[in-house]
């Protein structure tokens, strides 16, 4: 086993079983190829699973689930950080992470700042959708979801328990960032923003 090899298993057992890597964690190991032959035989002895281009993640298990691999979600996250990107969740990841919908979504949507892709991981996908920067200049990480999960829901189909949901959520969030991110929705989403500051 050669250096680059033990210092990249050192690294990743420093970190917690099913943490998610990008090779760029590995980079002042050695060289861009050794890095890439170290990855790979690691990967090869299963110390390290291949969730998708340039990214991987250490294995984790479960007593009864059995191998449990990182959520689109986090792999987005990693993904970000890595391509120094902002993302903005939206559709049914929005309304799960408000507690307007109880399903785990495997097929999740973001608005970037960064390039339009999808991205396989496991059986789920993730899709960063290329947006305007005016879409991706809300403050709060409240007042910001709320407006996509309105914008999934829509004015007509908007139940008043969910918007209560929304309100009590909104409780949470500073309101110098209600009062920003109400600028940038649109006038039936600030209509009820303007509620939660009442």
């Amino acid at each position: 086993m050669n250096s680059v090899e033990s210092k990249s298993i050192a690294l990743i057992n420093k970190k917690k079983p099913g943490s998610v890597f990008v090779v760029d964690d590995f980079s002042n190991l050695g060289s861009s190829e050794a890095v890439r032959v170290a990855l790979h035989r690691i990967e090869k002895r299963g110390e390290l699973k291949r969730i998708a281009r340039g990214i991987y993640a250490s294995p984790k298990h479960h007593k009864f689930l059995g191998e449990i691999v990182p959520s689109p979600e986090e792999v987005a996250e990693t993904i970000a950080k890595r391509d120094r990107i902002k993302l903005k969740p939206t559709g049914s990841l929005a309304l799960n992470k408000l507690g307007l919908s109880t399903q785990v979504p495997t097929r999740i949507v973001f608005l970037t700042d960064g390039s339009s892709r999808k991205i396989r991981v496991g059986k789920g996908t993730i899709t960063f959708i290329r947006t305007t920067p005016k879409n991706m200049m809300t403050k709060g990480p409240i007042s910001g979801l709320v407006i996509q999960a309105l914008k999934e829901i829509g004015k007509e189909n908007l139940t008043e328990d969910e918007e209560n949901t929304i309100l009590k959520a909104l409780k949470s969030e500073r309101s110098e960032n209600i009062q920003h991110d109400m600028a940038l929705a649109p006038v039936w989403i600030r209509t009820i923003l303007k509620k939660s500051l009442s």
